[in-house]
């Protein structure tokens, strides 16, 4: 019987909500919370309840119905509240979506009359918001119980990179250590009493910020489940991730002096340049109407400008400037035969633009230089079969590095056989393999100048297709120097 009257509550609700789609309105990044507060068993509505959010939103209590609705909630995640004196207070997880109405039912359970349950757990340290905390946090709060009955604690706790949930449980004090943190990291925390007597009791949520991950000179990309995340690591081998495992984020391409990242995030099936903090904090979504495209995001780039102002990129045949703030912009080039631009580097002075162009395959590849009204300046490479890219222009435009499968191989599935590092010299025009050491077998990929231009740093694996990807170093003019520095690691960059 309850199982019917649930559904038929459920049902209600939805009712409810398309008869009423009509008429809400609901502001640009702001979405609705709606539902009904009800007794547990047998699901009479409750009058007069009060539903509260953290972070905090409209207040808001129900009606003679049991229903209620919070209006112009920010996209996000959210920790909602139903109380009611005489009730245990009801905490439900949602997250809001721009544009969106979220629907949630709130089933209260009578305080039994002999025993009280124990308050609200109120959590104190570190303040709600809290920056620049060290690896060891010690959390407190404050609970009593009516009765004075012993109670127990329970913290849970997550951070904003990983969908991973900790949580600690028996704890009998009002506090608890938390140690061996991650840096740069932003950790959400919940306290639940229990009495042993009556249903727990759970706070609302708080949450904190450690300190910035120290000297972090690289940027990668690895796999977690079906999406990218990006990585920030130090000389010594120190990872930290920095993109949330729920989405599909990659390429990352830092700015020393705008000190932000840029990288592209897939959404809805289209591509986007986004900005952040280098700890992965204040993402800023910079494209809008015209997307990143081209025939594989796996094999595309684009570039910032050196003083951090503006970014080019490309949406197939055509290539496009905009200012980091998401303003301003225009169309700076297009392809006369119709290829797609899969690769741009803006150089240092802003006065040039390397370019690597391809057909739908990803083949028929050119790879050029124009100046800043279009006009070609150089031509680096063309008429070959076979794949190639990396493009990266020295700091005094004197070099050109990128990668090339000199096997020729072309196929459906864009494999590479034996893929290597070339530069080519602007002063005298000529192309020239950088002996690096590759074993026989494996590719090359994705090279890049490292900050002072004496290494390069690129993807090494097997040409089998299948087998692990190792980002590598490589000191330039020196032997036996090829240097493993991330292993499952792709899409690297060292500022």
């Amino acid at each position: 019987m309850k199982i019917v009257i649930r559904i038929g509550l459920l049902l209600t609700l939805l009712g409810i909500a398309w008869s009423c789609s009509q008429e809400e309105f609901i502001e640009k990044g702001q979405g609705i919370v709606k539902g009904r507060v009800v007794e547990s068993e047998t699901f009479t509505p409750i009058a007069n309840a009060r539903v509260s959010s953290s972070p905090s939103t409209s207040t808001v209590f129900t009606d003679s119905s049991g229903y209620y609705t919070v209006t112009q909630v920010n996209e996000g995640d959210y920790s909602f509240e139903a109380r009611k004196d005489g009730y245990i207070a009801k905490f439900e997880a949602v997250h809001v979506n721009t544009g969106g109405t979220t629907e949630m039912v709130f089933e209260l359970v009578k305080q039994q009359q002999n025993n009280l349950p124990p308050t609200v757990p109120v959590l104190t340290t570190p303040t709600d918001n809290a920056l620049d905390q060290s690896l060891e946090v010690t959390l407190k709060w404050t609970c009593t119980d009516p009765e004075q009955d012993a109670l127990t604690y329970k913290v849970t706790l997550r951070n904003d990179t990983s969908n991973s949930v900790v949580t600690y449980d028996a704890i009998t004090t009002t506090s608890f250590t938390l140690t061996n943190l991650n840096y740069s990291t932003k950790y959400y925390w919940q306290v639940t009493a229990n009495d042993g007597i009556n249903a727990d009791v759970n706070s609302l949520t708080s949450s904190f910020r450690t300190l910035m991950f120290p000297n972090a000179r690289y940027l990668f990309v690895r796999k977690a489940g079906d999406n990218n995340v990006i990585f920030t690591a130090d000389d010594a081998g120190n990872e930290l991730q920095i993109t949330s495992d729920a989405t599909n984020s990659f390429r990352p391409r830092k700015n020393t002096q705008a000190n932000k990242i840029a990288f592209i995030r897939t959404t809805g099936g289209q591509g986007h340049i986004y900005t952040m903090r280098p700890d992965g904090s204040s993402e800023f979504k910079v494209t809008s109407n015209v997307p990143v495209a081209g025939f594989n995001l796996d094999y595309y780039n684009y570039c910032w400008r050196a003083n951090g102002s503006q970014l080019i990129y490309s949406n197939f045949d055509k290539l496009y400037r905009i200012n980091a703030d998401g303003s301003g912009l225009i169309q700076l080039y297009q392809t006369p035969n119709g290829k797609f631009i899969s690769e741009c580097d803006w150089s240092y002075d802003g006065n040039r633009i390397a370019l690597k162009v391809n057909d739908l395959s990803g083949y028929n590849v050119e790879i050029y230089v124009i100046d800043m009204s279009g006009n070609v300046v150089a031509n680096v490479l063309s008429g070959f079969n076979g794949a190639a890219g990396g493009l990266h222009l020295s700091v005094n435009n004197t070099k050109l590095v990128f990668t090339r499968d000199v096997s020729g191989y072309q196929s459906s599935d864009y494999r590479q056989l034996d893929n290597r590092i070339f530069m080519y010299d602007f002063t005298n025009s000529t192309t020239t393999e950088v002996a690096v050491q590759r074993p026989a077998g494996y590719n090359d990929l994705d090279v890049r100048f490292s900050p002072n231009e004496a290494e390069l740093i690129f993807v090494s694996t097997s040409n089998d297709g299948v087998s692990p990807r190792t980002i590598t170093k490589y000191t330039m003019g020196t032997s036996n120097s090829r240097t493993a520095l991330f292993s499952n690691g792709v899409m690297p960059d060292w500022k």
